[in-house]
């Protein structure tokens, strides 16, 4: 698997546009997600997606073998879609948008049908919070609580992806992590008081 696509990587190096559309299909629907996830509007997040494979496309002959090519892709889509927030300016991130595909909308959470209308309610209310408390992070702790704890990416794989250190990602993890609890607790103590 890995001879095919250096291959392949080797062909778009010069040129071949069915070898880098044959490269690319494995990791578009990734790539796409990792957008949406961090744009928020499906149609952004196809863009920036594309964008970012233009890029890929345009820059492939400075690829080097050293990661694995699903890495250095996912940085180059990370760092489009960070360029993309920067340019309009917004700070407004989902997780409960159910993803767009050709055949239609596909939900990310299957409700669990056990749980009685009050747990349900509870839980959404839980969601709506957290995805509300990921929403008020700094950019940068918003990225890796998204390649982490959304995405599901490995330390050493967040590490190529934004180009940083192991010890590095941990940290910023760790503090968003607190950042985020503190946030949540927050936002309870102020729904509280509202409802008294």
């Amino acid at each position: 698997m890995f001879d095919k696509e250096q291959k392949l990587i080797k062909k778009c190096v010069n040129g071949n546009l069915k070898a880098f559309d044959e490269l690319i299909e494995k990791y578009e629907k990734t790539a796409y997600n990792i957008a949406l996830r961090m744009l928020k509007n499906p149609e952004d997040a196809m863009d920036v997606s594309q964008e970012a494979f233009i890029k890929v496309f345009k820059s492939i002959k400075t690829f080097n073998f050293e990661s694995a090519f699903s890495t250095w892709l996912y940085r180059i889509v990370t760092n489009t879609c960070l360029d993309f927030l920067r340019k309009r300016n917004s700070n407004i991130y989902s997780i409960d948008n159910p993803i767009q595909t050709e055949d239609g909308e596909i939900e990310r959470d299957i409700p669990d049908e056990a749980l009685s209308p009050e747990e349900l309610l509870e839980k959404k209310l839980t969601k709506e919070m957290v995805n509300s408390a990921i929403n008020k992070l700094e950019e940068n702790h918003r990225t890796v609580i998204i390649l982490r704890d959304i995405q599901g990416f490995s330390y050493e794989e967040i590490s190529k992806i934004l180009d940083c250190s192991i010890g590095t990602v941990k940290s910023r993890i760790n503090r968003a992590r607190k950042n985020l609890k503190d946030i949540v607790i927050k936002d309870m103590e102020l729904n509280r008081e509202y409802n008294v």
